[in-house]
């Protein structure tokens, strides 16, 4: 298609913005140098009725040629790369999130309160006590002694947070979630280094200070009165 459009000499294409469809013909489209202009749907509306495919194109077409349509924001293909990297890394963050809650939901299940003495069962912390007890720790008090020192719980409390019905069934589970908490971070470790990577490519841009204003003598005191 692109080529053909380019042995009819057009220079210019509009096209509708439709979920993820437009990407590839609009980066084909601009690899053969022809100016695409995205547009939104919103923007090109035509009257109601039943209307085909062949319609609507001619419908885009007219409003290109008067110079009606307006062209939709599009980053450079620099930033579109970190933009694809840091929205995948999001969903990676958010995956991280349910396991997390996931976790919780399975020490639930067997009785285990460790939510109620530590904040956030994600950190090193808590990560120590469930690795010890997927395998096979069951004693409270060596998987209290697991805890940072700064916990503000006392050992006691802990221990007791710990006391429960180890069910062989939830036990499994809580790997699940485990593994997938895991493979979420490395998914998100993998991330930064990429960005890492297109950031350090990208151009340094130093900010300019503004220049002092002038001044054409010292200032005189006021005098009092």
């Amino acid at each position: 298609m692109a080529q053909w459009l380019v042995s009819c000499r057009i220079e210019t294409v509009a096209l509708q913005s439709t979920g993820v469809y437009w990407i590839a013909v609009y980066d084909i489209l601009e690899q053969h140098g022809i100016r695409v202009v995205l547009v939104n749907a919103r923007d090109t509306r035509n009257v109601p009725g039943r209307k085909t495919d062949v319609q609507e194109c001619q419908w885009l077409m007219k409003l290109h040629t008067y110079g009606l349509l307006r062209d939709s924001f599009r980053l450079e293909q620099s930033m579109e790369c970190v933009r694809t990297v840091w929205r995948v890394r999001n969903r990676h963050v958010e995956e991280a999130a349910r396991t997390v809650q996931h976790m919780q939901k399975a020490l639930t299940k067997m009785s285990v309160q460790l939510a109620n003495v530590i904040s956030d069962i994600s950190g090193l912390s808590g990560q120590a006590i469930i690795a010890a007890i997927l395998k096979g720790e069951r004693n409270p008090a060596r998987l209290a002694d697991l805890c940072d020192w700064r916990i503000r719980a006392s050992r006691e409390e802990i221990g007791r947070s710990l006391e429960g019905n180890w069910r062989e069934d939830v036990l499994f589970e809580l790997q699940q979630a485990v593994d997938s908490y895991q493979f979420a971070q490395r998914q998100i470790q993998e991330c930064d280094r990429k960005l890492e990577a297109y950031l350090a490519a990208l151009p340094a841009r130093t900010l300019e200070q503004p220049a002092e204003p002038e001044q054409s003598g010292k200032l005189q005191p006021k005098k009092k009165r």
